[in-house]
């Protein structure tokens, strides 16, 4: 099979990965903080250094301002539902966020019935139209607002320092879903000014399923979402406020925690500019190589390693099953999980678009197999 999925998940993943997540099972496969035997303690130090690693990645200077969940899902959800809430907030949204962003604060919404605004987005070349941004603030100053650093769908890149400047003339909170560009592009939390940013560790962290997390700049206190065990204060029944204990909830997964901080030592040592220098190679070949078929491409004016196409006469969903069928090639087909972008981009008469990612292990054979299918429709 050739994947070109990679947005959705990286595969496959470094050896080390794969090293990691064995002897864990095998060796160190125990509660983290829950027991005073050395086993445990070995898997604490290792919980410890994930925790300082991905700090580190993201310019954060106190490592338990690192939170791990099992999913950038479930992390977004517990900033968002852990914020303040009432009827008069202004809530302003990117046009790329995926529903991990725009399923819950819709829920918040029909609670609440605040306003959520979208950012303006020039509809050809994805770039943000910053002085109409500032004129929507000027008129509905912003309380929070959330940015999709990278598209799942065109891989546009959301200018964050530009939107965050505007966003704290307004004090308002910044949360940044970094589930697209973590490992990928650099982003620094304190340079930039952000609230909170959203990390999934199996996509462009080249971690394995169940670890992602949230990192907090500590501007604003989140309430209470999840309640349990934590492995201490056992008797006292109320949830500690402090970061990181008083949001992970239950037992660590440390063999998942054991693959982030294995591939966050491979991305140092491979260094994240190469691997991006890499992908933009492969999507440069790409993109030549759709232009010259004649496709329609939904290309950004600033983008990474993710293209959205589709050919005349075919649904989007009718491309991936001939592809998959007849080339064994893997893409991502429909509406990605991102219920605005295709207002923007105008793809809903397509049924979506046909997505590729590239990843680091694609090959330009990879690449060739697929415009030889795409030539063949």
């Amino acid at each position: 099979m050739i994947y070109l999925d990679n947005a959705a998940t990286t595969f496959p993943k470094p050896e080390e990965v794969y090293q990691a997540v064995d002897y864990t099972q095998r060796n160190i496969a125990v509660n983290v903080g829950r027991g005073s035997y050395k086993v445990a303690s070995d898997a604490m130090k290792l919980v410890d250094e994930t925790r300082y690693l991905m700090a580190e990645l993201l310019g954060v200077e106190t490592p338990n301002n690192v939170v791990f969940t099992p999913s950038a899902t479930i992390a977004a959800n517990q900033i968002i539902m852990g914020l303040e809430w009432d009827e008069y907030k202004t809530v302003y949204i990117t046009p790329f966020e995926h529903n991990a962003i725009a399923r819950p604060l819709h829920l918040m919404k029909e609670r609440y019935n605040f306003e959520i605004v979208l950012l303006p987005f020039d509809s050809q070349t994805q770039e943000f139209d910053r002085e109409e941004a500032e004129n929507l603030f000027s008129q509905n100053p912003p309380d929070y607002v959330f940015v999709n650093h990278i598209s799942n769908v065109t891989g546009a890149i959301v200018p964050i320092e530009a939107i965050t400047e505007l966003a704290k003339q307004h004090d308002a909170i910044v949360v940044v879903d970094a589930s697209q560009s973590a490992g990928l592009k650099p982003l620094n939390m304190k340079k930039s000014n952000i609230d909170y940013v959203v990390f999934a560790g199996h996509k462009n962290l080249y971690a394995s399923w169940g670890i992602g997390g949230f990192v907090s700049a500590y501007t604003a206190r989140l309430a209470t979402v999840l309640a349990g065990g934590t492995g201490s204060d056992s008797l006292n029944l109320n949830m500690a406020s402090d970061s990181p204990v008083g949001f992970e909830v239950g037992s660590a997964n440390i063999i998942a925690i054991s693959s982030l901080n294995a591939s966050l030592k491979w991305l140092k040592a491979t260094g994240i500019s190469v691997i991006a220098d890499k992908k933009a190679q492969l999507m440069e070949r790409l993109i030549q190589g759709l232009r010259a078929i004649g496709v329609k491409l939904y290309l950004p004016t600033h983008h990474t390693s993710v293209l959205s196409f589709n050919v005349d006469g075919y649904s989007a969903n009718d491309v991936g099953t001939i592809l998959s069928e007849e080339y064994d090639v893997a893409v991502r087909t429909g509406y990605h999980c991102a219920p605005y972008i295709h207002d923007l981009i105008d793809s809903h008469k397509s049924g979506g678009t046909v997505r590729v990612s590239v990843g680091y292990f694609n090959t330009e054979e990879d690449i060739d197999l697929l415009l030889d299918g795409i030539r063949s429709l």
